[in-house]
C-alpha cells in the first residue's frame, strides 16, 4: 500500500510520503488549495479503481461537510479516481 494526495483541481498526485499530511504539505507548498486535496491509499496489486481506497485522516472536513476519512462526495471520488487511472500505468 501507498499514501497519496490527490489535487482534484490541478489533477496532480503526490505519493510515497510517511503519511498523508506529508504529502498534502508537499502540495500546499506548490500552490494546491487545501479543499481540492483527497488522501487515499493506492493499493498496486489490484487493478483499477479498486487499486484507490479512500481513507485518511486529511479527508475529515466538517466545513466541505466531509465528516468522516472517507470521501463521501461521489463527484469528488469519481475526480480522484479518474485523475489516477490517467497517472498510473
Amino acid at each position: 500500500m501507498v499514501k497519496a494526495v490527490v489535487d482534484t483541481e490541478q489533477g496532480v498526485m503526490a505519493i510515497g510520503g510517511g503519511l498523508h499530511a506529508d504529502e498534502e504539505s508537499y502540495l500546499l507548498e506548490r500552490g494546491s488549495l487545501q479543499e481540492n486535496l483527497w488522501g487515499i491509499n493506492l493499493h498496486p496489486r489490484r487493478d483499477l479503481p479498486e487499486m484507490v481506497e479512500f481513507d485518511s485522516v486529511i479527508n475529515i472536513r466538517p466545513r466541505q461537510d466531509n465528516l468522516s476519512r472517507y470521501v463521501e462526495e461521489p463527484s469528488i471520488r469519481d475526480r480522484v479516481v479518474e485523475i489516477v487511472v490517467r497517472l498510473v500505468q
